[in-house]
């Protein structure tokens, strides 16, 4: 059952992405050339309900809809590693023109050239994998 409605959300998910044109190349082009808000509002709106969700569920402590609790842990405060990392995040988003969430929404509208980049986001994840241990903190 859990399967079924994470397949739903995901589904909504990309949806929503193809209808507000997040999944647009030509709307990341935009962004990245500072012609258009559209794309600002969509990651501020989302950056700002992120923001309330988290600290409601941290502050009410709910359970989610299998009653299983909902924890968010602290994570590690590191300067470098989260300017490094959203770097390579943006020089990356920048080259393919999507972002993690529209690569697979893209496959599933049937552009299959979105494979390539895929590949290389997942083996940019196995290299960082090898290499996190060595890596500074």
């Amino acid at each position: 059952m859990k399967h079924i409605i994470y397949l739903l959300v995901g589904v909504f998910f990309g949806i929503v992405m193809l209808k507000s044109e997040a999944a647009s190349w030509f709307r990341i082009y935009e962004m990245f050339q500072f012609n258009a808000f559209h794309m600002y509002g969509i990651i501020g709106s989302a950056l700002g309900l992120g923001i309330i969700f988290t600290q409601w569920v941290k502050r009410k402590k709910p359970k989610s809809v299998f009653g299983e609790n909902i924890i968010i842990a602290d994570k590690e405060r590191s300067f470098v590693r989260y300017a490094a990392g959203g770097t390579l995040f943006g020089l990356g988003w920048a080259l393919a023109g999507a972002c993690p969430g529209p690569m697979y929404t893209l496959i599933g509208a049937g552009f299959l050239p979105i494979l390539v980049v895929i590949f290389g986001a997942l083996l940019g994840t196995f290299v960082y994998g090898l290499l996190k241990k060595q890596l500074p903190h």
